[in-house]
């Protein structure tokens, strides 16, 4: 799995004001981004208390659907520095950007460098909002633009999942970003213009494949985040989604997932589709390479047939965007 329509009303409230307020906009603007720039963290944007938490603890039968949905999302692929033959989920795998280096974080249930602590809902928080334990804002490398469509049930099954795993011990490194995107702060700017929280919501038009396909992609697998072009903000561009782009992870060429026929899966069966997602394959006999190597092996190719089918139909539905990537 994101838009730029939040500054509409902003705009249209500014317009109306008095000539004579204009000028103290941009002193208002400034103001802000100095008071955010200092503001301590924690301070009145901490998560709230876990209401639905409990002393029971989670069910086997919860931390076997966390599992599924973890693979679903990959995201043993971006949190294991599998190069440096780190350990599974402790982080530390460096993901190299326009705006600098980001390095993941450790989600395993260690207390001192993990996510341990974290209540049910600081872990929703930070799934679906984007907010740190602390209040800070994530930034956009981790996908919570896609993640916050997540239904809260599955999010809090993942959590039971990860913190069934054995604790590593294994400090977070900073991340090397360049100036001004090391100012955590100005997210808040970004999150305006790019972020727009909330559920996925079933189309009652569609089939129940088309639905299951849709939440895959956009929700759990946030395919958009990689196969999606994205502004010299880091933004992505909702006409082009699932379009392709040739500025992807690490430089990768990431291609066109749309139908259209000449630069997109417009040729290719749903069984091709359902192959590839599951051994990597294409209907060409050659395989897939770099980061989409990891997904398929450690994610998306332990996923059930039905899924993978699902994922296709969705695909297969999509509005075929002409965009062409690669040489």
């Amino acid at each position: 799995m994101p838009r730029a329509d939040a500054a509409g009303p902003a705009g249209a409230l500014l317009s109306r004001g008095r000539r004579g307020a204009r000028g103290a906009v941009p002193a208002g603007f400034l103001f802000l981004f100095w008071l955010l720039l200092l503001w301590p963290p924690g301070t009145g944007w901490a998560a709230a208390p876990a209401a639905g938490d409990t002393a029971s603890g989670p069910s086997a039968i919860a931390i076997s659907r966390g599992r599924y949905l973890v693979e679903a999302g990959g995201c043993a692929a971006c949190h294991t520095d599998a190069k440096d033959h780190g350990q599974p989920f402790a982080g530390g795998r460096a993901l190299k950007t326009p705006f600098g280096t980001f390095y993941t974080p450790n989600i395993t249930p260690d207390r001192a460098t993990g996510i341990g602590g974290w209540s049910d809902a600081q872990f929703l928080r930070a799934l679906k909002q984007g907010i740190a334990p602390d209040g800070s804002y994530y930034y956009p490398a981790f996908p919570y633009p896609s993640f916050t469509r997540i239904r809260a049930a599955d999010a809090l099954d993942i959590k039971a999942y990860l913190f069934s795993l054995p604790p590593v011990r294994h400090e977070n490194r900073p991340h090397d970003l360049r100036f001004p995107f090391s100012l955590r702060p100005l997210l808040v700017f970004w999150r305006l213009l790019y972020f727009h929280p909330g559920d996925f919501h079933p189309d009652p038009a569609r089939s129940a494949a088309w639905n299951r396909g849709a939440y895959l992609v956009i929700a759990l697998g946030h395919c958009g985040e990689c196969h999606t072009p994205r502004t010299f903000l880091g933004g992505m561009k909702p006409a082009l989604f699932l379009a392709g782009t040739n500025k992807g992870p690490e430089g990768e060429i990431v291609p066109n997932l749309t139908p259209d026929r000449g630069t997109g899966l417009g040729d290719w069966g749903q069984d091709d589709i359902v192959t590839l997602l599951k051994t990597g394959m294409k209907p060409d006999f050659d395989n897939v390479q770099g980061a989409m190597t990891e997904v398929i092996r450690g994610g998306l190719g332990q996923l059930d047939d039905s899924d993978l089918a699902a994922i296709a139909t969705y695909l297969h539905a999509l509005p075929p965007i002409r965009h062409k990537v690669g040489h």
